[in-house]
This record gives C-alpha cells, sequence and structure tokens, in this order.
C-alpha cells in the first residue's frame, strides 16, 4: 500500500467509435470526477496515440497525479503502452489500473445507458484499486544461458540451431536413436516436391557438427525442476550398447545378426536386424542395439561383438541419468499418426495391402523397402490402381474432432508422384472437401485434378474389403456429389490418417504447461503469445502444439527460438512481481497451500510458508485455500477486492 495520499487521474478513451459509439464517454469523465481520490479526469478518441499517451504525462506532472486509471480496452492490448507513459515521467508502473470498458462494456451491450452505467462502475472499481496499489519494483533473478529442446525433428533442429548460431549453447533431447523425426521419413514435400531428405539431412549435420549443441539421442526428459531462468533436468539417456565415436558403419554386425524385427522407420514394411541404424543418414552416425529383441542377454549371443573390427561393440553399457542447468525449455515434441486399427471399416491390420500415409511414403521413397518401386505390400506386384482416402480418423466424433490440416496436401502429392511414376496409372481420391489454404496449395490441388487427372470423389467410404475372386482390394463409398453408391476396385488402398501429439502426460505435468482436449499444448494466447505456455521460460514449436505443415512449423520453430533468446539475452531474468505474499506471523504451517500450488512455488522454511518469486505465477489459488488468510497477492489484497465488489454494487 502506497504511504502517501492518493492523487489519481482518470483518462477515458473513444475508442473511435469502438467505446463512444455505445457508451456516453462525457458522463463517465464527468461522474470519474466525483469519485474519492480523484484530482483529475478527461477524455480523448485515442488514448493509446501518441497524442494520447502525451496527454496522460502532461496530467500526471501539472496535478502530481501518484495514480493513474485508463478506462478503455483488455490490458492485454495496451497495459505495457500505458505503463511506459506513466514510467517516462517517473511514476510506478504499478500504480496503474485499466478499466476495461470497451470488451466488458460497449462491446457486449447495445443499450446506451445501461452501458454507460456499467463503464462508470468499472471505473469506479479501478478507483478504489489504484488508490491502495503500492508502487512495485520486477523480480529479478541470474539466468543460465542455456537452452533444453525437447525433441529432434525438423522443429527440434530449427530452434537448435537458430539459437545455437546466435551463440547460447543448446541441449537437443531426441527418445529415438537419431534425430530427424517424420520428416526423415518422408519421400518429397509438397507443394515444391522437393526432396526431403535433402533439404533435411544438410540441417541434421549441422547440427552434429555445431560447437554449441549437444544431442542426446534415445534420451528422455524425466524429471525437471526449478524456475524461468534457472530451471534444473534430468535427462535418462539409455544404453545404445554401440560407442558413438568408434562405430564405422562398416555394417558387418548388422550382416552376422540373427534377429529379424519390423522396422520402425519403414513402418513394418521391412525387417531391420536387432542391430541397426534406422537409416543411412542418421545422427549420430552408429549403429545401436536393441536390447529388448537381442538375443546377447537371452543365451549370450555375441556374433556382433565377434565381427566388430573397432571393438564399438559394449554390452556392459548401461543407462546414464544426465543433469543439465537450462534458462529455457523448448517443446518440440512432434507427432504421430492415428491408429487406423480403429477405424475397422477401412480395413487395416487385416489387409496387408491398406496402408497409412507414412507407409506409402516409405513405399516412394528411393532409400525405403521397395527402392522407389510402388509394389502392394502383400505380394510385391506393381501398382496399377490406388484408393487413397482422407480424413482417416480426422474430423469424426468418435475419433478425432479436429482437422489435421495436412492431409489433403500430402495426399495430393501421393497421387500426383504415382501417376508420374505409373503411366496409365488409376488413382482415386474420396475426400469430404478440400482444405489447402497454404501459399501455392490451391494451384498445387488443380494441378493434381487437372493435369494428372486424379478422380476426387467427394463422399465417404463405409466399407474396404478383399475380393476373394481378385484378389483386388474393393472399397465402397458414397458419392454425394451424383447421389450414388460407388465400388472401386484397387491394388492398393492408402489411409490418409490423422495426426495426435506425441507429448506424454508425465512430462507436460513435471513442465506445468497445460494441454488442451486432445493432447495440444496450450499456448498461453492464441494470437498475442502463439508459441508460449502459461509457465515462464517454456515455449512450444512444431506439431506439438497443434497440426502443421513443415513450412509452418518451421516458421514456429524460429518463432519459439527468438522468444528464448529474448529472455536470455540479458543477464536477468525479470519478472512481474504481482505474487503471493505470506504474513509469517499469521502463517500455522499447515502446508495447504504448499499442495495446491499448481507452480511448486511455495515451500516450508522454518515451519513456516515461504514464496519463491519466480516461481509464483499469481493464480491466487495459495490465497483462497489458506484457513489462516496468511497469503495474499500484491496489488490484489482481500480488502482491495471488496473495495472493488462495493464500489460496483453500491
Amino acid at each position: 500500500m502506497s504511504s502517501e495520499e492518493p492523487r489519481v487521474g482518470v483518462f477515458v478513451c473513444h475508442c473511435g467509435l469502438n467505446i463512444a459509439g455505445v457508451v456516453d464517454v462525457k458522463k463517465v469523465v464527468e461522474e470519474a470526477k466525483r469519485l474519492p481520490h480523484v484530482v483529475h479526469a478527461e477524455d480523448y478518441i485515442y488514448m493509446c496515440s501518441a497524442p494520447g499517451q502525451e496527454l496522460i504525462k502532461k496530467a500526471i506532472l501539472e496535478k502530481k497525479l501518484n495514480a493513474v486509471v485508463v478506462a478503455a480496452c483488455t490490458p492485454t492490448m495496451h497495459y505495457e503502452t500505458f505503463a511506459r507513459a506513466i514510467e517516462a515521467v517517473g511514476l510506478n508502473r504499478y500504480r496503474l489500473e485499466m478499466a476495461v470498458i470497451r470488451e466488458f462494456s460497449s462491446w457486449v451491450h447495445a443499450d446506451k445507458k445501461k452501458a454507460t452505467e456499467k463503464a462508470i462502475k468499472l471505473v469506479k472499481a479501478a478507483v478504489v484499486k489504484v488508490a491502495d496499489n503500492s508502487p512495485l519494483e520486477p523480480v529479478k533473478s541470474r539466468t543460465v544461458r542455456k537452452v533444453l529442446v525437447i525433441g529432434g525433428g525438423i522443429a527440434g533442429i530449427t530452434v537448435a540451431l537458430d539459437i545455437a548460431n546466435a551463440g547460447i549453447p543448446v541441449i537437443l533431447v531426441e527418445k529415438t536413436p537419431t534425430i530427424g523425426g517424420k520428416m526423415a521419413m518422408l519421400s518429397e514435400t509438397f507443394p515444391t516436391l522437393d526432396c526431403a531428405q535433402c533439404i533435411l539431412t544438410p540441417k541434421m549435420a549441422e547440427v552434429a557438427r555445431h560447437p554449441l549443441i549437444k544431442i542426446y539421442t534415445n534420451s528422455e526428459v524425466v524429471d525437471v525442476s526449478g524456475f524461468v531462468g534457472n530451471f534444473k533436468v534430468k535427462i535418462l539417456q539409455r544404453a545404445r550398447y554401440v560407442k558413438i565415436g568408434d562405430c564405422r558403419l562398416c555394417g558387418f554386425c548388422e550382416r552376422v545378426c540373427p534377429v529379424k524385427v519390423p522396422s520402425e522407420f519403414n513402418r513394418g514394411l521391412s525387417d531391420r536386424k536387432a542391430i541397426y541404424i534406422p537409416f543411412p543418414q542418421a545422427i549420430p552416425p552408429a549403429y545401436v542395439i536393441d536390447k529388448a529383441n537381442c538375443r546377447h542377454w537371452v543365451d549370450g549371443c555375441d556374433k556382433c561383438l565377434r565381427v566388430c573390427p573397432t571393438k564399438a561393440i559394449d554390452f556392459n553399457d548401461e543407462d546414464k541419468l544426465v543433469e543439465e542447468e537450462v534458462g529455457v525449455i523448448i517443446v518440440a515434441t512432434g507427432y504421430d499418426l492415428y491408429p487406423a486399427e480403429r477405424l475397422k471399416e477401412y480395413g487395416y491390420g487385416l489387409y496387408r495391402d491398406v496402408i497409412d500415409s507414412l507407409q506409402f511414403e516409405r513405399i516412394l521413397s528411393a532409400g525405403g523397402p521397395t527402392k522407389g518401386l510402388i509394389l502392394r505390400p502383400s505380394d510385391r506386384k506393381p501398382v496399377k490402381r490406388v484408393v487413397f482416402i482422407q480424413c482417416v480418423g480426422s474430423r469424426d466424433i468418435n475419433h478425432l474432432e479436429y482437422c489435421s490440416k495436412i492431409c489433403c496436401m500430402y495426399t495430393a502429392k501421393h497421387a500426383l508422384i504415382f501417376k508420374e511414376r505409373v503411366p496409365g496409372g488409376e488413382a482415386y481420391v474420396f475426400y469430404i472437401d478440400i482444405r489447402a489454404a497454404g501459399k501455392g496449395y490451391e494451384e498445387f490441388i488443380k494441378r493434381v485434378q487437372e493435369e494428372f487427372q486424379v478422380n476426387y470423389i467427394r463422399g465417404r467410404v463405409n466399407r474396404v474389403y478383399r475380393d476373394p475372386k481378385t484378389g483386388d482390394m474393393v472399397v465402397v463409398g458414397f458419392d454425394t456429389l451424383t447421389g450414388q453408391l460407388l465400388t472401386v476396385k484397387a491394388d492398393l488402398v492408402v489411409l490418409a490418417t490423422g495426426l495426435v501429439p506425441q507429448l506424454p502426460y508425465e512430462l507436460a505435468s513435471k513442465l506445468k504447461i497445460p494441454f488442451d482436449k486432445y493432447g495440444f499444448v496450450q499456448e498461453a494466447h492464441p494470437k498475442l503469445r502463439p508459441v508460449e505456455t502459461v509457465t515462464s521460460g517454456v515455449f512450444v514449436c512444431g506439431v506439438a502444439h497443434g497440426p502443421k505443415d513443415i513450412a509452418e512449423t518451421v516458421a514456429q520453430a524460429s518463432a519459439a527460438a527468438a522468444k528464448a533468446m529474448e529472455l536470455l539475452y540479458s543477464e536477468y531474468i525479470v519478472k512481474e512481481p504481482l505474487v503471493a505474499v505470506v504474513d509469517r506471523d499469521l502463517c500455522s504451517g499447515c502446508r495447504v497451500c504448499v499442495g495446491i500450488c499448481p507452480y511448486g512455488a511455495l515451500e516450508l522454511v522454518e515451519g513456516k510458508a515461504k514464496v519463491n518469486e519466480l516461481l509464483c505465477e499469481g493464480c491466487g489459488a495459495c490465497v483462497v485455500a489458506c484457513p489462516s488468510r496468511a497469503i495474499e497477492l500484491r496489488n490484489y489484497s482481500t480488502k482491495q477486492l471488496l473495495e472493488m465488489v462495493k464500489a460496483v454494487v453500491k
């Protein structure tokens, strides 16, 4: 609470006609002049403009104001604008309050009289609050100039390179044995049809050789503690059983390994050995042993060990728990495909010639199981007719309610490549509607339809089965444009399966970040803070945030990197001081607040609760939970809130 007598100035904005078109601004000003502590009140057409700010500065100096109320739009929009204006003339920014008379009054009411009355009440509440606001100083803490990036796909790679190239060390954690993510599995990328590996591989190599990037593959973040600028993370680095520095990729070990299991990279369309490298360009460039399938721990097999010329095999390797200190964490955990087996009508898992989109990518890839030849998985015969089914799982209230955003485009890409490689081949696409909103996307779709004559059928597929006589796959669907039931025979059926996030619930809980009902990370604000989370110092990018294509993923990754660098630019982390404070004389040490704080900002010190101001986000959960009423929020005291209520209901 300020010790000096409050001298409040009230400044009411017209916001053009946004406010003045419904609210009687002049009347609000006249009523404000009658309020206790108010020594000055005036209005202006655009208070946030340079002249409007100058008007506020001039009044502060001439009227000796020590508190300011701006009645305008939301603090999210312009609090910083007005805070900097009053600071320019020596007034503490926490002696400013904003009465939201646009969003809470003019925009939601048509009755001018009632809207004006509500605006007056909102101003009254702001005046009584600001009169009791204390001048505060931001909370500061030294920062660790290092960034943790969780996820080694194209999003994580982009973030890591952007930050490291700016001179800030990066820890990159990837749960699989190699970085590259799903993009490494693609054949070409839309709409330019660039080779995915040609784009990605140089980036992967750059990450590997960058002196400021430390890569942990086969690893997961298992614990996170601390706060913005000073996070402590524990990383579980699982044993590879192959010494990365000694492996020369000669392949002798792989040749002699007696175990074969389905290849994850080729989506089960081919086999790999128990000792393997996921793909030739993998980073780090070294083999890895799949302990779950290796016979060494079953019957003592050591064939790979005996043929390795550099003695890189190490069966005594163990999992390691590594601790790192970082200032910022960026979540780039990517996506997986929705399990197509859950949609029984399409026959995925029942028929080998019904595959998902990533399996088709591997078939198209020159480095894939068929070396780029489009062959049926069941008998390796050439494919002449293919049916693509879009929105498999997506936009379905029984599966994924949301649009997966990229399926229309990658299906068109698949159809185009098929038609190029199979002269005279037939391609059919069953779709609900086409969503192609990116740059050059609509033109790409039209090219596929018109130049390559791919048959687009607007309708849903209700059944896929194999013809027992011919061995063909049969797709039964309804054409909503003609009103006819269609039956299409095909050699191969490709399902455009929806995207689902891969961020584990346990990791999200440790990071204290919320996610939406579908499992995507919830950003702090969808428009103004799209890569930030509610936990300071934790950012998000890529499909962990929501479905998006490669171009959008890269753009968002660079945005997250920029935000991280902005935060780490200074030697200190500066944080809002609007946090909880404990009256130690009233605190009974009951620990209720410790258990209820969602940010872990409270602990017991010498039998009394203590707030870590850098962790506290000022949510107020501890305030309402404290049975002793020993906790309050700075500038949001119980007394202030009650006075605001009284001002509104009078």
